[in-house]
């Protein structure tokens, strides 16, 4: 009688733990967790914006310049086989080589199998999740490539209006 009291107590724990997670990330969309090779941008507009609307965030638009700024870091990573937001580049000048002139912010992951996968991460992350949740940016675009080592590199960079993060007083 221990062992199976313990267990329910365990169960519930676990249980009431996973429903506490359901407000942050709502249950994805089964295309989420396609391969990401195969994922369509209505796919992953969908996805981006379920998260969104789970945290109260209004829904973004899909931008091709930011997705091709996103791919841009994707590859950059890969080929060097290391995660990080500067390479060489700064985000600045890959949107601004995108031919994007608005404010960005980006999200980078490595090793993330699934779209529903790096979201997770994103969102398990204080300052990626500050950037997927931003009321600032009302665009992104998403770009996901793998590296001769076999490992995933996953770029999301967000966007709107310099007006946003103006201070007026």
């Amino acid at each position: 009688m221990l062992d199976l009291t313990r267990r329910s107590f365990l169960v519930l724990g676990a249980a009431t733990a996973l429903s506490a997670c359901a407000s942050t990330m709502p249950l994805l969309p089964a295309s989420a967790s396609a391969h990401p090779a195969e994922l369509t941008r209505e796919q992953i507009i969908v996805a981006i914006n379920a998260v969104r609307a789970a945290n109260g965030a209004p829904a973004w638009s899909y931008n091709s310049q930011l997705e091709d700024a996103a791919r841009s870091q994707a590859r950059l990573m890969a080929s060097k086989n290391t995660m990080s937001h500067n390479l060489g580049v700064t985000l600045r000048e890959r949107v601004t080589t995108a031919g994007y002139m608005g404010a960005v912010g980006e999200n980078v992951g490595k090793g993330y199998a699934s779209l529903q996968d790096v979201i997770q991460g994103w969102m398990n992350s204080p300052s990626h999740r500050k950037t997927l949740l931003s009321s600032k940016f009302v665009e992104f675009g998403l770009a996901t490539t793998t590296a001769s080592s076999g490992k995933r590199y996953w770029a999301m960079i967000a966007g709107g209006s310099f007006d946003a993060w103006r201070v007026y007083q």
